[in-house]
């Protein structure tokens, strides 16, 4: 398993317990990658003090702050760094229960399928940020042919020949690199599948996390996700949409 995590030194060691409790028995070799994007709130040091009592964790200290996508990114190559048979991402706000991350892995085993995407039902998201993701949905369903479900979700398996592939079309510090996953797996003609899963609050107290620039959660969408927008629909567009991207 593959996770980037920033500021979650609150929710993390009860997240990675429970995904532990819930994949160990599907596996022969439980990896469970963490990339700590510069945490400030203490991340890395609870990662380094769960080393002795968490079996097969691999903290990752980055060098910089680049923020969840190229996080996200740097967590997937160092998860293939290890040769796994089968790689999971989730994001370290722990927003699903661990007893789905085993459906996902069970549907990746039982399917024989390249890729499967946990779409989330529930969620706990602001309006803004689900209108925004209907929105990414609806241009990328026009591009692809198809409607994908949930095409930004961060709980998905991919099989490592096939992630290898997706990695090697965007860039290493792409701001939504599952939107540009997404889009190509359509194109690429991957065997994918979909697995219904329960969406939560973010763990800890904390229900916005740190990566807004806010607190609590807005009613209108804040400054700092007005930008990241900005500069996701263009990266979009230059990577993934433009005619000729991406084939």
């Amino acid at each position: 398993m593959v996770m980037p995590a920033y500021n979650e030194a609150e929710g993390l060691p009860g997240f990675l317990a429970e995904v532990s409790e819930h994949l160990s028995p599907l596996a022969r070799r439980l990896s469970l990658v963490v990339v700590n994007d510069r945490s400030t709130d203490g991340t890395g040091e609870i990662l380094r003090e769960l080393v002795d009592d968490l079996p097969g964790l691999v903290p990752i200290d980055a060098e910089v702050n680049r923020g969840h996508g190229p996080t996200a990114l740097a967590a997937y190559r160092a998860g293939l760094d290890l040769a796994p048979d089968l790689i999971l991402h989730v994001d370290g706000d722990g927003q699903f229960h661990g007893a789905d991350l085993a459906r996902v892995v069970r549907a990746a085993v039982s399917t024989g399928a390249d890729v499967v995407h946990g779409v989330r039902r529930g969620r706990h998201d602001p309006w803004f940020r689900r209108v925004l993701t209907a929105a990414v949905g609806t241009v990328v369903a026009l591009a692809a042919g198809r409607r994908i479900p949930d095409v930004n979700t961060p709980l998905r398996s991919y099989r490592p020949e096939r992630l290898a592939q997706l990695l090697g079309r965007i860039p290493a510090d792409a701001l939504v690199p599952h939107v540009h996953f997404s889009l190509a797996e359509a194109r690429l003609g991957f065997r994918v599948r979909y697995v219904e899963v329960a969406s939560i609050p973010r763990r800890g107290s904390n229900q916005t996390g740190t990566m807004w620039g806010v607190e609590r959660p807005p009613k209108l969408p804040p400054k700092r996700l007005r930008r990241f927008a900005t500069a996701a629909a263009g990266e979009l567009w230059q990577v993934s949409l433009r005619p000729g991207a991406g084939r």
